[in-house]
């Protein structure tokens, strides 16, 4: 049986490492170079010539995005570009792109966001993804099937401690005193990274495209995040509700019109389990 070839870039992230243990039928062709250098991109493709194309590479943390915006958007949307810019020049047999693009693209809304939501990124983070989907629409002359996934929140044992969660989780942990913690009156919408794996081998098979929102429906306080941390962790905290709340939560109807297996919805188990 012959495999199907996929590369992948950004393997080393959480979703990407998700991805690598989930499927042996998949052969996938890491990309190890620098995503922001186009000569890098096309050696890579040229060589690797795989059919279908995960596109996971990004600078994602927001303290990170911000710290160094022109790093961001030389990533994020440039480094998108490149990819782009190359599977137009050069002959391959690209089929199918998946690109992960990030609930951040929205704004602030007290009702679940649809695909068809109004855009207007709530973040300089979501504004470099944003750019780069727009991108993605040149791929549209090389006939080749773009999926667009809104990844909204997050987590699981082994994100990286520059994320929201693994640096609650940090800070908790080595307090001896009661902590405060600010700014968590906001609501997000956590999907397992199990789960995204899942959905992208499902979505590459199915060839799926489009733009479909990577969600659950559920609400969630992450001062309850913070909360659950706490008790884990038998430390005490005092949460200071300084900032007026936001709201990122998905309508996932698309999703599960598409993806009929049931989602992980059990916040312990992303937090803590491996």
């Amino acid at each position: 049986m012959v495999k199907i070839k996929c590369g992948v870039t950004g393997h080393t992230g959480s979703i990407g490492r998700a991805l690598l243990k989930e499927n042996s039928s998949i052969k996938f062709e890491l990309f190890r170079g620098d995503i922001t250098k186009i000569n890098d991109v096309k050696q890579w493709i040229r060589k690797k010539k795989f059919n279908y194309l995960i596109h996971l590479a990004a600078i994602v943390p927001i303290k990170e995005v911000n710290n160094n915006k022109k790093n961001a958007y030389n990533v994020n949307t440039l480094g998108t570009g490149n990819l782009v810019n190359v599977l137009l020049t050069i002959e391959n047999k690209v089929k199918w792109f998946f690109f992960a693009s990030t609930s951040h693209v929205y704004s602030t809304s007290r009702k679940k966001i649809s695909e068809k939501s109004k855009i207007n990124p709530v973040s300089f983070y979501g504004k470099t993804k944003y750019l780069a989907e727009k991108k993605l629409k040149k791929l549209n002359k090389k006939n080749i099937k773009v999926c667009i996934g809104r990844i909204f929140s997050t987590t699981n044992i082994n994100q990286r401690k520059n994320y929201l969660v693994p640096d609650l989780k940090n800070r908790i942990k080595k307090k001896k005193r009661v902590i405060k913690l600010e700014n968590l009156n906001h609501y997000r919408d956590f999907i397992s990274i199990r789960d995204i794996s899942k959905i992208l081998i499902f979505f590459l098979k199915k060839e799926i495209s489009g733009v479909i929102n990577l969600s659950t429906g559920k609400k969630t306080k992450l001062a309850l995040i913070a909360e659950k941390i706490s008790k884990k962790y038998k430390k005490k905290i005092k949460i200071i509700e300084n900032n007026k709340p936001t709201y990122l939560v998905g309508n996932n109807s698309l999703l599960r019109k598409i993806y009929k297996k049931k989602l992980n919805l059990n916040l312990n188990k992303m937090i803590f389990k491996k």
